[in-house]
């Protein structure tokens, strides 16, 4: 049987995520990381990780934005996910995020802490995905970016982040 995403969004419990699209936070450890082991970048002791189910319908966007942990990725069900990553350098990045493989897409994929990245429903009418942060997630190290600041850090990605961005 195929079900759409207004089913998933009730059966799994799902709200709006400020970036866009809906999630549910379904994992967080129990095993805290002090602060003194982890990266200067943190400035508190952080859960080793947590999980999330996020979804996207096709007529939305995850808006660019960076954590301060690197995310996985997993493909659940319905179509194709593009998930965007500048780097650090400026290089752009193109994941696929499905279950073609002869079409270039993976189940998982991987950003890198720090990069900044946003996504989009390439094929199909939505996308179940689910996201792991290790450290685990917490809103104090998320930043959503802001299009003007963006741009001038990444002119080359303007059109890209003019259509990703939401402030």
């Amino acid at each position: 049987m195929l079900y759409d995403a207004a089913y998933w969004i009730k059966h799994l419990n799902l709200s709006v995520h400020v970036e866009g699209g809906a999630f549910r936070e379904i994992y967080r450890s129990p095993i805290v990381v002090n602060k003194d082991s982890l990266p200067i970048t943190f400035n508190n002791s952080k859960n080793s990780s947590t999980s999330i189910y996020f979804l996207l319908k096709k007529e939305q966007f995850s808006a660019f934005h960076r954590i301060k942990s690197d995310e996985i990725w997993h493909h659940y069900t319905g179509g194709t996910l593009e998930i965007f990553e500048i780097d650090t350098n400026g290089k752009m990045i193109r994941h696929l995020l499905g279950k073609e493989a002869e079409k270039g897409e993976s189940f998982q994929c991987i950003i890198k802490a720090g990069n900044w990245f946003a996504s989009r429903v390439a094929k199909g009418e939505f996308v179940l995905s689910g996201c792991t942060v290790s450290p685990g997630f917490d809103f104090e190290d998320f930043e959503l970016a802001k299009k003007t600041e963006l741009t001038y850090l990444y002119p080359e990605h303007e059109k890209l982040i003019s259509e990703l961005t939401r402030i």
